[in-house]
């Protein structure tokens, strides 16, 4: 008897994919399209996708309307934490709570023993490691999923390269409209910039305020702290300045920001909360990524009940809290945690 598995469809290549490959490995595959945002007309052409593709996959489409879940867990902590003057991960987010949250509880519901989607990421039921195609490896935004549900979750793409993918599709007839379909953008509910789902939900985004020096004076202005993230060295003026200044820290309850040269960037130590683990070990030396486009660097991490010291070996530039911090051993995912301080 073969193995039911409820798979993520979009209506992007990706998905598609996958559920075909899914089907040729054997098992008997459903497929789930999520309703999460609420962008205007965004369902109406997605779920026409993922219909098509499931039409030509062969498979039974089930829809899940989670725009409200979706909007209580991702979207309005996302406002949240650019409120507080930090950098939010939703993604990573979105991940544990509903792809890997709701979406188990689904395949519970209809009987399905796995789940998989056309995320670019391995698992062998005990840990994740990166994608064969570093390109498009996911693995950072998926050290927060639930740990106990890795036996279960099956990634068809995570061997493959996304060229791989496209030459696929282009040689099945009736795919080739899925191969050059735009891509996703990375933060789905944002169409332009991320200002513009502040300014939707809150009135102070715009507010001018002052940029101050690390000794706390005041050398220009900016236009509304929420514009800025860590590392950011556009869009306010610094009095005389002859180099580079960049955003090192904000002050969120009084609109300020503080800019200092890039030295002042370096950051050697981290401190980490709601921490996610695949190991048991409370001390250990492994490699970290501290944003998802940035390098892992070698570092030692100290754990004391759901916090963390991590000691950097050496310094990262722009480090942000409300980051995530992605430890790895080689290619292996060995957990992570919410960055709350830097040093």
């Amino acid at each position: 008897m073969s193995k039911k598995v409820l798979v993520g469809m979009s209506g992007g290549i990706d998905s598609t994919i996958a559920t075909l490959l899914l089907k040729e490995q054997g098992y008997e595959v459903e497929g789930l399209y999520m309703k999460l945002h609420a962008k205007p007309g965004y369902h109406e052409i997605h779920l026409a996708r993922a219909q098509k593709a499931a039409d030509f996959t062969g498979v039974k489409l089930h829809v899940l309307d989670l725009q409200d879940t979706f909007k209580q867990n991702v979207i309005d902590p996302f406002i949240q934490t650019y409120k507080e003057g930090k950098t939010p991960n939703p993604c990573a987010v979105c991940n544990r709570n509903l792809k890997f949250g709701e979406m188990i509880r689904f395949a519970d519901e209809i009987g399905a023993d796995f789940l998989a989607t056309g995320h670019y990421i391995k698992c062998d039921g005990e840990f994740f490691y990166q994608a064969k195609d570093d390109t498009k490896d996911q693995s950072y935004f998926l050290f927060y999923v639930e740990p106990s549900i890795l036996p279960r979750l099956i990634f068809p793409l995570g061997e493959r390269k996304k060229s791989d993918i496209k030459e696929y599709a282009t040689s099945i007839k009736g795919l080739e409209s899925f191969a050059t379909q735009s891509e996703s953008t990375e933060i789905c509910f944002v169409e332009n910039t991320y200002v513009e789902v502040l300014k939707e939900n809150l009135k102070n985004v715009d507010n001018e305020g002052e940029v101050l020096n690390a000794s706390g004076e005041v050398v220009g202005k900016h236009k509304g702290y929420m514009h800025y993230t860590i590392g950011k060295r556009r869009g306010f003026s610094v009095n005389g300045a002859h180099e580079p200044h960049y955003v090192i820290d904000m002050i969120p309850e009084k609109n300020q920001i503080i800019v200092g040269k890039k030295e002042e960037l370096e950051c050697k130590q981290v401190e980490i909360n709601n921490i996610n683990m695949f190991i048991n070990k409370k001390e250990f030396d492994a490699e970290v990524k501290l944003r998802y486009r940035t390098k892992a660097v070698p570092c030692h991490v100290s754990i004391q009940d759901d916090k963390a010291i991590v000691a950097l070996k050496e310094g990262v530039f722009g480090v942000a809290t409300g980051q995530a911090a992605v430890f790895y051993e080689q290619n292996k995912l060995l957990g992570g945690g919410w960055i709350t301080k830097n040093h």
